[in-house]
């Protein structure tokens, strides 16, 4: 049962994204942008998918530390990686688009250097990881560190309001708005996004519990 429903959270996601991709493709061009402001539609829902996934490695890893179940371990792994992905293509569409607004692919404002240190963190996660051998004291390492990597989360959120940046405000939490019907696509986008992340997350989860109890067995039979 628990199958079904995370497969059909999944089609339902792809559907979704299909459709807004078609519905956006016709949208008209933006007066000052032309038609590269459509990245928007996916990049800002990129960033709320990966930001979820931080915010969730962030609960199990708590959880985690109190409870020492390793369930939860497998859970703020499998979250990580998930969000990672997502971070990496919201990194990605940015700059793209900062190539086509700004003129460069890059700059070091606050906005941008705070969201790559994220990305080298939430990546050093995952190399810390595969540097500790040992199941517990892997997972507790790795569980403080998911800790101190999320303050670089709320960095990132604000650095917009806390700094003059060259990465605009954001269009509705800065004051701005979208017409309706933009409006409709981009938060069924952000739906979908954050909805596929759950999907992946789910389906990563299951393999890292499979994964583990493939090396308990391993570590039982070396034992013997």
């Amino acid at each position: 049962m628990r199958d079904k429903i995370i497969y059909g959270i999944g089609i339902a996601a792809a559907a979704v994204i299909a459709w807004n991709l078609y519905a956006i493709w016709g949208l008209p061009d933006e007066v000052n942008q032309g038609s590269v402001y459509k990245i928007i539609f996916f990049h800002v829902p990129m960033w709320a998918a990966g930001g979820t996934g931080a915010v969730t490695s962030l609960v199990a890893s708590v959880l985690f530390l109190i409870t020492r179940k390793f369930k939860l371990d497998a859970l703020a792994v499998a979250s990580t990686e998930v969000g990672l992905a997502f971070l990496t293509i919201g990194l990605a569409t940015g700059s793209i688009w900062g190539r086509q607004i700004w003129g460069i692919w890059w700059t070091w404002d606050a906005r941008l250097t705070s969201a790559l240190i994220c990305w080298i963190l939430y990546a050093g996660y995952l190399m810390l990881r595969r540097a500790v051998e040992e199941p517990t004291q892997r997972a507790i390492f790795a569980a403080v560190y998911s800790i101190f990597a999320f303050i670089d989360v709320p960095i990132v959120f604000f650095s917009i309001k806390w700094w003059r940046t060259q990465h605009p405000q954001p269009v509705f939490w800065g004051g701005g708005s979208f017409p309706p019907d933009w409006t409709r696509h981009f938060l069924w986008n952000m739906a979908a996004m954050i909805a596929l992340g759950v999907v992946l997350t789910a389906v990563r989860y299951r393999q890292e519990e499979a994964q583990r109890e493939i090396d308990s067995l391993r570590r039982m039979a070396h034992a013997l």
